[in-house]
């Protein structure tokens, strides 16, 4: 259990994949003893996330070749990688295609670097439309947002300074579930905590927030992007 002091009020506890890893933040304020009695308290909260974790299906570590599966917007493709001079790309061929053209000898770590930025290139123009949405209707408005691979978060708010982050792997969900990483974020502008207040939010701007979170945790993790 790794217990990290911070200058706050109450004391939060996380468990995160792949391997069901314990956090504590815990005040300065709070004594050690304090904290193993709060965890010990929360045990089977505890071991039902860790069983959670153990059992969400993960990907193999990609190789970047013709033949893996690879996720786009909620859909699973194959990946036909083809090799020629010219500009390197990534593109759609159909429903269960996606062609990645690179040069001959390209290593595996340039495919992924390429890969990788298709996909935030598509979460770059995704994400704008569905901030705007919840911003106007929320009467709330981030001073900036990113996007950045992330282990252990779909999104990060910090409402001092109004900046959102949205990990890059919501690239491979469906837009559906983007939409509610985006909202739960916009939502943190207004109240901090997952309060009643919070989820009386949520409930009221998308009442299937709890279906597409469900959704989320239950498909496929990505095999780099919960590396430790």
């Amino acid at each position: 259990m790794e217990i990290v002091r911070k200058n706050i009020k109450n004391l939060h506890l996380g468990v995160y994949p792949p391997t069901g890893r314990i956090r504590v933040a815990a005040p300065l304020r709070v004594s050690n003893e304090a904290v193993r009695l709060a965890v010990v308290g929360k045990l089977g909260w505890i071991k039902r996330q860790q069983a959670r974790f153990e059992q969400q299906p993960r990907q193999s570590a990609r190789e970047m070749v013709s033949g893996e599966s690879h996720y786009f917007s909620g859909q699973r493709y194959r990946l036909r990688v083809y090799t020629a001079d010219g500009t390197a790309n990534v593109v759609i061929r159909n429903a269960s295609i996606i062609e990645l053209h690179v040069r001959a000898g390209s290593s595996v770590e340039t495919r992924q670097k390429l890969m990788m930025g298709w996909y935030r290139q598509h979460l770059k123009h995704a994400i704008p439309p569905l901030l705007e949405k919840w911003q106007k209707r929320l009467g709330v408005r981030a001073s900036t947002w990113g996007i950045k691979k992330m282990k252990t978060k779909w999104g990060t708010c910090n409402a001092e300074d109004s900046r959102i982050w949205i990990n890059l792997e919501l690239a491979k969900k469906s837009v559906d579930c983007l939409e509610y990483v985006v909202l739960h974020e916009v939502v943190h502008l207004l109240v901090r905590r997952h309060d009643g207040q919070f989820v009386a939010i949520m409930d009221k701007c998308l009442p299937s927030w709890r279906i597409l979170r469900a959704e989320l945790n239950g498909l496929p993790l990505a095999h780099e992007a919960w590396r430790e």
